[in-house]
């Protein structure tokens, strides 16, 4: 058996493989390419891909794809062979240069919020070095970004790698301030990934879940999480072999799979990689969900992404934790002494402000209409957009907002009463489920993103929202007689300027929603509140400020948004009502009948049997068939309306606003029937079944 060190980056075309099989000279181009951004001139790229082509093929490839990110949100990919034909009627491998460098997929196809036309077909892959190629499927993949013919991004690749180059060249400014000179700072990300595995027979038997993700239907389980018994619980044996199949897997992608584990609610689980780079843990993330549902197919299981696919229940997260780091330096650490760590503060404090005058635009970035069944409840964070810093840092910010004098706590040892239990030092801050950005150490960790979104979104704001308080701090500092002096008071004025952005109470808190409120927060509970801020003068100046996305970028986008958000209501509603009536209805109609002629059978035998079980029953049923007819009739008026409105945004309005409460009520008329219709006669498998099935 192949130990990990073995297999890890097998499939990887990655520095040791470049290093060993490139000329020296080719070797140190590439790398001023990765490390520098130079230009790499196509002789170097020739000698890149015909390396490439021969490690890909001695790996049993036969195949390359230009693998990209279009504004779907997932990755796609179009396959060419290696082959190119010889005279004498053979054929013979080859890969050149041009073709690792560019690829031309349809443009026209993919989501463009109106920058492509469908006679516009002509777009762009470009090769993205920073990010290693490897192989899946005997598919060479090249990750690249893509771009229209007219030059715009349509994708989520290229705005995060402008925003990564944004924030490191500030950076850069300011640690030169501090006597360091770097050439390079880069962001980095850990995404931790929640997610549920079911049944693959049950999933086949549900419509919703099939294509949409979630359940539309399903009454609450007589027993959910609320024993706490799955979190952390002995895995399965069923779950523990797809898990290390998982790993095996991603280890072959040189993505640094550390820890799994159960997550609070029923069949729910977690898998979190080693911290690496923002632009390659992303990609290392989107190719962590393809291996999760291809892998779960091999063991009769369906892995669910959603970001609430059971009601009730907890919802999946993918937990972003950033910070951002020079060689061998994370910037986000504040050692023993944070308030005598100046550099830690303006970073810090840049942060802070980011984060107070990007509030909007951050909620933007996690906004889909699966997230917003999943914000504010169930240990999600609230909609509302704060930071966590525990009690230490928000002594040390209280202390210079106020100019107050600060005292250095000394480390709490932890004594456990038992004299064989080792003495460790408490960490200075606790953990706050309910924050949507927490402050864990020596980075932050945003908790609002959901299961299945690509994190570039939430990278690519945190990144320029950082790199343009940076900017600002960089132009005043460098011109500053005593650096010292006016670093600290920026830091002073900063903080009691944004210091409101600050929480560390309950997120869940009835009091919170009207505190958020006074301080002048943002509450944006829904998508459609949220995604007109894209469009805001601050936040479109900041994206072109930084030429990570122009004024024509931003508004597609919110064009995309929208588009998005009605589609998937539109598809969720058109499934309730195929479910509702070619399953559902008749369900209740078949037990309906039954009952009657039960009834109707006793009544024969003795007209004083009260038959009052039964006739409660039927009562009830009728009832619930008659509200789930009317909210039919209704959620076909609505749906259509909501589709067929010309404007983008009153018609995303119009499906949260009309078309959610009637599904609701839809929904909650059929789970009532659930639980009143005899078991034989319920089409769909139940949450009962789904949260506690039994494989092994």
């Amino acid at each position: 058996m192949s130990t990990v060190p073995e297999i890890f980056g097998s499939m990887v075309f990655n520095d040791a493989t470049m290093r060993q099989r490139l000329p020296k000279e080719t070797y140190k181009a590439l790398k001023k390419t990765i490390d520098n951004g130079e230009a790499l001139d196509i002789s170097v790229a020739n000698v890149v891909a015909n390396a490439m082509k021969d490690w890909a093929c001695e790996h049993g490839a036969t195949h390359y794809t230009h693998w990209f990110q279009p504004l779907t949100g997932i990755t796609s990919e179009k396959h060419d062979s290696f082959i190119q034909p010889t005279s004498d009627g053979g054929v013979i491998m080859e890969f050149s240069g041009k073709e690792l460098i560019k690829g031309e997929p349809d443009a026209s196809s993919f989501p463009s919020g109106g920058l492509r036309a469908t006679c516009e077909a002509r777009g762009y892959t470009a090769w993205d070095p920073t990010s290693y190629a490897f192989i899946k499927d005997d598919t060479l993949c090249i990750p690249t970004a893509f771009c229209s013919y007219t030059g715009e991004a349509l994708d989520k690749k290229t705005p995060l790698l402008r925003s990564m180059d944004a924030v490191s060249t500030q950076a850069c400014r300011i640690l030169k301030l501090f006597g360091l000179d770097v050439s390079r700072v880069s962001s980095t990300v850990g995404a931790e990934q929640e997610y549920f595995l079911v049944d693959k027979e049950d999933y086949k038997k549900r419509r919703d879940l099939i294509l949409t993700g979630r359940t539309l239907f399903g009454c609450p389980p007589a027993k959910g999480q609320e024993m706490e018994e799955h979190y952390f619980g002995v895995i399965r044996p069923v779950v523990s072999d797809y898990m290390k199949e998982v790993d095996e897997e991603l280890w072959k992608l040189g993505i640094l799979a550390k820890t799994k584990h159960n997550e609070v609610a029923p069949a729910q689980h977690e898998l979190a990689p080693v911290f690496s780079t923002t632009n390659s843990a992303i990609d290392g993330n989107l190719l962590t969900m393809e291996v999760m549902k291809k892998v779960a197919e091999k063991h009769g299981l369906v892995c669910l992404l959603h970001e609430k696919p059971f009601a009730g229940v907890n919802g999946s997260g993918k937990h972003n934790n950033w910070s951002i780091s020079a060689p061998g330096l994370n910037l986000l650490d504040p050692g023993k002494k944070p308030m005598e760590n100046l550099r830690f503060l303006v970073f810090l404090a840049a942060v802070i402000k980011a984060v107070d005058e990007y509030q909007d635009l951050l909620r933007v970035s996690v906004a889909s209409p699966g997230n917003d069944h999943r914000l504010g409840a169930n240990e999600a964070p609230p909609a509302i957009i704060s930071m966590f810093v525990g009690d230490e840092l928000a002594e040390v910010i209280d202390a210079l907002a106020d100019d107050a004098e600060y005292h250095v706590h000394e480390r709490e040892k932890m004594d456990l009463g038992v004299a064989a239990l080792p003495k460790f030092s408490k960490d200075n801050t606790d953990r706050n489920r309910t924050s949507p950005f927490a402050f864990t150490g020596n980075k932050f960790e945003f908790r609002a993103p959901g299961s299945n979104m690509n994190l570039s979104d939430v990278n690519t704001v945190l990144n320029t929202a950082v790199a343009k308080e940076l900017r600002e701090f960089a132009d005043e500092l460098e011109t500053a007689e005593n650096f010292e002096a006016a670093a600290m008071a920026l830091v002073k004025k900063t903080v009691k300027e944004h210091k409101r952005i600050i929480f560390n109470g309950n997120g869940y808190s009835e009091e919170w929603p009207v505190e958020a409120e006074k301080r002048g927060l943002c509450n944006l509970k829904s998508t459609v509140d949220a995604l007109p801020c894209m469009l805001s003068e601050k936040n479109v100046k900041l994206m072109n400020d930084f030429g990570v996305l122009s004024p024509t970028e931003v508004h597609a986008r919110y064009e995309v948004g929208l588009e998005n958000y009605s589609k998937v209501l539109n598809i969720e509603a058109l499934t309730m009502l195929e479910m509702a009536n070619q399953q559902i209805v008749p369900a209740i109609i078949s037990y309906e009948k039954q009952l009657a002629s039960t009834i109707s059978e006793m009544h024969s035998v003795s007209s004083s049997i009260p038959c009052k079980t039964e006739t409660h029953q039927l009562e009830t049923l009728a009832e619930c068939a008659d509200t789930i007819s009317d909210a039919i009739s209704e959620l076909r008026v609505a749906r259509k309306a909501a589709k067929n409105d010309p404007d983008p945004l009153e018609s995303a309005r119009a499906f949260h606003d009309v078309v959610i409460p009637i599904m609701d009520k839809l929904r909650a008329a059929a789970d009532h029937a659930e639980q009143v219709c005899g078991e034989e006669f319920w089409p769909l498998p139940t949450y009962t079944q789904m949260l506690w099935y039994v494989k092994d």
